[in-house]
């Protein structure tokens, strides 16, 4: 009478073990094989990555018109807002303050 409460224990363990591992290879599987599309996006990425960084913080694969069209902007926004290049071409930084309340006790007249 025990072989059939073993056997049935063994048979949940083996069941969750390769439910688990099925899962967990499904996800490594899926991350090693990239269908064609999914690749030629990550080669993109990477190749914008190489650019960028060859590019020295100047705007990528930009011509002498894009460059002096982003040079007419930033004069522009200089004569209306102040400011130098390099504060008008960062992201701005926001803080946000917790207004304070005042505790006010009002007194009611019965």
């Amino acid at each position: 009478m025990v072989l059939p409460s073993v056997l049935s224990s063994a048979r949940h363990v083996v069941r969750q073990e390769c439910r688990r591992n099925i899962g967990f290879t499904a996800v490594a599987l899926q991350q090693a094989k990239l269908d064609p599309i999914q690749q030629l996006f990550v080669n993109k990425i990477r190749e914008y990555a190489q650019k960028k960084k060859s590019a020295g913080g100047k705007l990528v694969d930009a011509g002498p018109d894009t460059e002096k069209l982003l040079g007419e902007q930033l004069e522009k926004l200089q004569r209306n807002y102040g400011g130098t290049d390099a504060e008008l071409s960062k992201f701005p930084a926001f803080s946000f303050n917790d207004p304070k309340i005042e505790d006010s006790k009002v007194e009611r007249k019965q």
